[in-house]
């Protein structure tokens, strides 16, 4: 996986490039947010849960109908902040998708069950770029942690700044047109 940090790079570049009249800001929280809560099946490896199991990292809650979920239990919670219903929901969910597919083009794992509870399988993206992440921090903290940083900031930030770069030009030429 990605370090949790860079998960929220793509809704994060994405929602500053469309800007804050199609995504307001306690939107872009809720997807920045969202982005970051697959990772929280890392609580299944203290509770005796398999690795390879459904309910084990990268099992369900990377899965398509997990990201259906959020976007849908987000939207009550943003409409309290007079956030758009169709906004919340496709933003959050494109935030939670973007979570599995950078997970799916990692360099280590088991793969995603983006399917899931359709078909148990993982899988990857047809070409894994991105450094898997060590979970343990003490791991982290070595040149392993380093390269991480390094293949994120080329594979995930860079693209997304440049996402989000293109998405505000395209913004402006809209509103020059108008």
């Amino acid at each position: 996986m990605p370090t949790i940090i860079s998960h929220l790079a793509v809704p994060l570049a994405a929602g500053l490039g469309l800007g804050r009249r199609i995504v307001p800001t306690p939107l872009l929280v809720g997807g920045v947010v969202a982005s970051m809560l697959p990772d929280l099946d890392v609580v299944g490896f203290k509770l005796g849960i398999a690795y390879a199991s459904e309910l084990g990292h990268r099992g369900f809650s990377h899965s398509l109908v997990f990201a259906l979920a959020v976007a849908l239990l987000a939207v009550p919670i943003l409409r309290r902040f007079q956030v758009n219903w169709a906004a919340s929901f496709w933003f959050v969910l494109f935030a939670v998708v973007s979570h599995d597919l950078l997970d799916a083009f990692t360099t280590g794992g088991k793969g995603v069950a983006l399917f899931w509870p359709f078909s148990g399988s993982r899988f990857f993206a047809p070409y894994q770029v991105i450094e898997v992440s060590p979970i343990s921090i003490a791991c982290f903290m070595s040149e392993r942690g380093v390269a991480v940083l390094l293949s994120e900031l080329r594979w995930v930030w860079i693209p997304s700044i440049a996402l989000g770069a293109a998405l505000w030009c395209c913004r402006r030429l809209l509103c020059r047109v108008r």
